[in-house]
């Protein structure tokens, strides 16, 4: 037996009792306290995120329309793909579950004081071991560029090292961001954090364009051909974008610092690397960085391999993007909602209170990206075409990120739940069993994608096989996950979620057919021609498919739907 499981209060905790005391049927009850707990802080998440993403794609509009899909773009992208990477590493990750565990316990177990004291000690720890990396990062960005983007062309590469080493803060400010969140989180504050990747969006957006519009004297038209290089006014245009991301970077942990002070945190200038807290949050996550990050660096991985196709690391970025939004807010706002409460409920060691909070939580990720991977799949073109299809960025683009979105979006509900189930894990004390399924599936990921580009390059597809290998990975790595917690925690609630996926399954078939026949039709008769008719041709197939699938899930008995329609007619009600 491992140390974890040995100390664990968790896996001692007796089961099935067989006469419950008053006190033992009150503790029955709040599974589904926790349950609804979880449901509620995931939907103010799921507004909050939903909003940073409509402005994530609005941020991505304007790429598309004065960068397009290719040169500026590609450098763009590459440049950022480095320090967001090393952010899911490093930050968001890793050591949001590995802190929130740490900072759970000692509430818990040595009182507010303590965990404060921790905050500030984590807070430090981290600015003093990022800072380090980040001047490393800088130094060592040329070589670090010639990994990631070993396709690009010596003018592109010059390019990407330049805006790679504007954008490397950005990792350090971001992983102050989440410290700040794992704090909040803790505390039942979950809208103003899940906030502050709005204000990035709007805060790299106004500076991005301002410094644009200085730096390149008011004009950066691009050339229409992908492999030319753009004018100088057109490449300091792309580096006033990369000064507008490190700017909004720093605007995401600066807006939650009045939040911070108002639930009772101090900042104190004390740094410690061998206090028992820091260097459990740092056991924590040094396994979790791999456990937590393995699609992002799938990702990486990916991008490097399609360096060499003109246009294929902006195809692949659009469409990540797209597939990002149901994964944010339906797939990150169940696991950031849920991951305080299962870390309470381990360190309280109420074992079947954690299995129904879990199986209740990866019922709510089924619900809702389910039908939006079949509706992205079905419905990417017009969608695409109504966001993108502008200036710079053409009909030839909008098929081939459909493509790629495609590919993506078949691994989009195994992505989503793997935010839940790795967190789950660490909630437990075990970092290592994610990270061993994790370092297995990068390996695997590299791999495939090279077989799968390879496959599909002569039919002009290279990168949607690098997707598709993408979501293979994912699916595998989630159910991997699913059999290792089930073992952990003796039971799983397997029927329970076998039954709802499948009727959820069911109800997507249906919505995505209607969803295909209904623009079809619109397709047939407006042609995509003119905004308004881009805009009916996407919204009413959705409009359609939703319906479509609520009549299902009625039909199909899918309790979750229920749950949800309950939970709101009482907040109604009560209002």
């Amino acid at each position: 037996m491992s140390e974890i499981e040995k100390t664990s209060p968790i896996s001692e905790e007796p089961e099935d009792l067989a006469e419950p005391l008053p006190s033992e049927q009150i503790e029955a009850e709040k599974p589904a306290t926790k349950q609804t707990s979880v449901a509620k802080s995931a939907g103010i998440v799921s507004i909050a995120v939903m909003f940073s993403r409509v402005l994530g794609l609005v941020r991505e509009q304007i790429f598309a329309f004065y960068f397009g899909a290719g040169f500026l773009y590609d450098a763009y992208q590459a440049a950022f793909t480095i320090p967001n990477v090393l952010r899911d590493l490093f930050a968001e990750g890793a050591l949001s579950a590995a802190f929130v565990k740490v900072f759970t316990d000692y509430q818990i177990k040595k009182g507010e004081q303590a965990a404060w004291r921790l905050a500030s000690l984590v807070l430090n720890a981290l600015a003093v071991v990022l800072s380090v990396i980040v001047i490393l990062g800088i130094l060592l960005t040329p070589y670090l560029v010639s990994i990631v983007a070993s396709g690009f062309s010596p003018e592109k590469a010059a390019l990407t090292v330049t805006m790679t080493q504007i954008m490397f803060p950005f990792i350090l400010l971001v992983a102050l961001a989440a410290v700040a969140m794992g704090v909040l989180n803790t505390k039942g504050v979950f809208g103003i954090p899940a906030s502050a990747s709005t204000v990035f969006n709007i805060v790299s957006i106004i500076f991005g364009l301002a410094f644009a519009y200085w730096l390149s004297d008011g004009g950066w038209l691009s050339s229409s051909d992908k492999t030319a290089v753009p004018s100088a006014s057109a490449q300091w245009a792309i580096i006033g974008m990369a000064i507008g991301t490190i700017i909004g970077g720093a605007a995401q942990f600066l807006m939650q610092i009045p939040s911070l002070y108002k639930v009772g945190f101090r900042f104190a200038p004390i740094l410690s690397f061998t206090d028992e807290g820091v260097r459990k949050v740092m056991r924590l996550m040094a396994p979790a960085i791999l456990g937590t990050s393995a699609v992002q660096i799938n990702v990486l991985v990916n991008l490097a391999i399609v360096s060499g196709i003109d246009g294929g690391r902006s195809w692949l970025s659009y469409s990540f993007r797209l597939m990002q939004f149901p994964i944010g807010v339906f797939g990150v706002a169940v696991g950031t909602a849920s991951i305080p409460v299962l870390s309470r409920l381990a360190s309280e060691g109420k074992i079947k209170d954690f299995r129904d909070t879990l199986s209740s939580s990866m019922n709510l990720v089924f619900l809702m990206t389910l039908p939006s991977a079949c509706g992205l799949i079905v419905l990417g073109e017009p969608i695409i075409r109504l966001i993108y299809e502008r200036g710079k960025f053409d009909a030839a683009d909008t098929s081939m990120t459909a493509f790629a979105l495609a590919g993506y979006s078949i691994g989009l509900t195994g992505y989503a739940a793997i935010k839940v189930l790795s967190p789950a894990f660490y909630a437990l004390d075990d970092a290592k069993t994610p990270m061993i399924i994790a370092i297995v599936s990068i390996a695997v990921n590299a791999v495939a994608s090279f077989i799968f580009r390879d496959l599909l390059t002569p039919y002009g597809y290279g990168h949607v096989g690098v997707a598709l290998a993408t979501s293979v990975v994912a699916l595998v790595n989630f159910f991997a996950l699913a059999l290792m917690m089930r073992k952990r925690i003796k039971r799983l609630n397997g029927r329970e979620i076998i039954s709802g996926f499948t009727r959820i399954a069911i109800a997507s078939a249906v919505m995505s057919a209607v969803c295909w026949f209904s623009y079809y039709f619109l397709h047939q008769q407006f042609g995509g021609k003119g905004f308004l008719f881009k805009a009916i041709e996407c919204f009413a197939p959705i409009a359609l498919g939703g319906m479509t699938f609520l009549a299902m899930a009625k039909l199909l008995r899918i309790s979750e739907i229920d749950k949800i329609y309950n939970a709101l007619a009482r907040k109604l009600g009560r209002k």
